[in-house]
């Protein structure tokens, strides 16, 4: 049971501003501060946070409460689970009158395995050599705690070593629980990157391997203590600079941000292996930073860069990008001595909203009157987004781009139907899944071309064949990449599209054959036959069946 005293010191060494800015973006209004409720939905922001009374209402729905009742009401969670998550998030260490709790238990496990992974590393040379090569200085190693994780064995007993409980060393992440009741360690064989809270409270880890192993980067799972969609890597150690420099550099790895604060740049954070969000908004806002993208200036470096300009623009920050040359990243640069050469092009990024807006038109063949109205449709839905005064400043910006009169932006055009006008055909979702899939995935291509012809891919086959000829800056294939409504398949989810798209694709052909008055009677028959009798049913059944492109010539 936690001790009272204990809770009472808690509440007064927390603000409340600073715990539900952690997930809310709240605007300073007179002496208070606003947004939009969490609780239910509103347009106009009823939900008022007092500093000075130190509660939060909202004169909507009538929510209101302190600190603790508002982490309890977010994260679905009892009044001694709330006091548990808020002391985690704010270092603090709470006093029970009795036994302790799965929250600092499972803290404890995180602060002994890291200074364990720590003193790992200096035993492991695989894993230093590695460090050295990439640039990073001893000095970094330390204030990083980079550490290793050596074999799954080596983990258990050191657990079992030092008596530290395995269910909450599942808790935190560090192990996990198979079906059948036995433990086994995550992160074996990986250099270990610790991932600590705004405050300073380590959550979880970031692992790198270096035995080869198909997932290159991993990280802790979703925990009690670790959401990786609200924390920003090296946050903790770089918020002193971004309060004080009013700039944030949000690049895409551990490396990069390790690198960049070695050569003196230490506002740079980066996201824990996803994309920005707006979960991650109520924490780059803090301080009101001007945010710099330093992205890698490869295809899909580019298209994270344009989602994240998007949101960040019509969120309302300031900011630009940095995408780095010739395949390199801000490390690489780095490491090579090139500082001064990262410094000045930080100094240059391209603002957030002229990025989207060149970005944007520059995906679209302008020559094509269809593409042009489209690229209007897209750009006019994107300064919709902002406020009244800087849509105003860009519309002469992206006139110029589109060789249009600014006037068509203040008409009451449709984006959406000028967007869907760009081409005659509905799009097949089915075909687009499979090309956003094979992109991000390359290493599916060979499975869907065991399957298919190119060809069976109609309209387009043309991007198919642009995937496989390495063509990353085809700006149909980056509309592809940016276009949130097109999924990315697992393996068994492309399997089954695969299914469905042959099926489809053999009753076209059914049709065809059917029709076609070339085509002897015999063979006719048999296509006929095969198709109904054999290759459909063979699908439906949950077989890949090979297109045999002879046989149908």
């Amino acid at each position: 049971m936690i001790d009272n005293a204990s809770i009472e010191s808690l509440k007064n060494s927390i603000d409340i501003v600073d715990v539900i800015g952690n997930y809310l973006e709240l605007k300073k209004a007179g002496a208070n501060y606003k947004a939009n409720c969490p609780f239910h939905g509103e347009k106009t922001p009823s939900f008022v946070v007092s500093p000075t009374k130190q509660i939060y209402h909202c004169f909507g729905c009538g929510a209101g409460g302190d600190s603790i009742k508002f982490v309890m009401e977010m994260e679905k969670l009892s009044y001694p689970e709330a006091i548990e998550k808020l002391a985690s998030m704010y270092n603090f260490s709470l006093r029970y009158t009795k036994g302790s709790s799965d929250y600092s238990d499972a803290k404890r496990v995180l602060e002994n395995i890291q200074t364990w992974y720590v003193k790992n590393l200096d035993q492991n040379h695989t894993a230093q050599r590695y460090l050295v090569e990439r640039g990073i200085s001893a000095s970094s190693i330390e204030k990083f705690g980079i550490g290793y994780v050596p074999s799954g064995m080596q983990v258990m007993q050191f657990l079992d070593r030092t008596m530290l409980p395995k269910p909450q060393a599942a808790e935190a992440g560090v192990i996990a629980q198979g079906e059948r009741g036995e433990y086994y360690a995550r992160l074996v064989e990986r250099i270990t990157f610790p991932i600590y809270s705004p405050a300073g409270s380590i959550v979880g880890f970031g692992g790198r391997t270096i035995t080869n192993h198909p997932a290159k980067y991993i990280n802790s799972p979703q925990t009690k203590l670790f959401n990786k969609s609200r924390l920003l890597y090296g946050y903790n150690l770089a918020k002193e600079s971004i309060y004080s420099k009013k700039q944030i550099i949000v690049c895409e790895g551990y490396l990069d941000v390790v690198m960049f604060h070695q050569a003196g740049f230490g506002s740079a954070v980066a996201t824990l292996g996803t994309a920005l969000t707006t979960e991650h908004l109520p924490l780059l806002r803090k301080g009101e930073p001007k945010v710099i993208l330093a992205y890698d200036g490869d295809n899909a470096g580019v298209a994270a860069a344009l989602k994240a300009s998007i949101m960040l623009s019509q969120a309302g920050f300031d900011g630009g990008v940095v995408l780095f040359p010739d395949g390199q990243d801000p490390a690489d640069l780095i490491a090579k001595g090139q500082s001064e050469s990262v410094a000045k092009l930080l100094r240059e990024s391209k603002p957030l909203i002229p990025f989207v807006i060149e970005k944007t038109i520059e995906s679209y063949d302008l020559s094509n009157p269809r593409a042009k109205e489209a690229a209007f449709g897209q750009t006019k839905q994107f300064l919709d987004g902002l406020s009244p005064i800087i849509k105003d400043a860009y519309i002469p910006l992206a006139a110029t781009q589109l060789g249009i009169s600014a006037a068509l932006f203040g008409q009451q055009t449709q984006a959406s139907r000028a967007k869907e006008s760009f081409t005659q055909q509905k799009d097949d979702i089915a075909q687009l899944g499979i090309l956003k899939t094979v992109l991000e995935k390359p290493d599916l291509i060979g499975s869907v071309l065991d399957v298919i012809d190119i060809e069976m891919f109609g309209y387009y086959a043309p991007l198919f064949s642009a995937i496989l000829n390495g063509a990353k800056e085809d700006p149909r294939l980056m509309r592809i990449l940016i276009d949130e409504s097109i999924q990315v398949m697992s393996e068994e989810e492309l399997e089954q599209f695969l299914r469905t798209f042959l099926i489809r694709h053999y009753d076209r052909e059914l049709k065809r054959i059917v029709a076609d008055q070339h085509i002897p009677f015999a063979k006719k028959s048999f296509l006929i036959r095969k198709i109904k009798t054999d290759i459909i049913p063979r699908l439906k059944r949950g077989e890949l069946v090979a297109y045999d492109k002879d046989l149908f010539s």
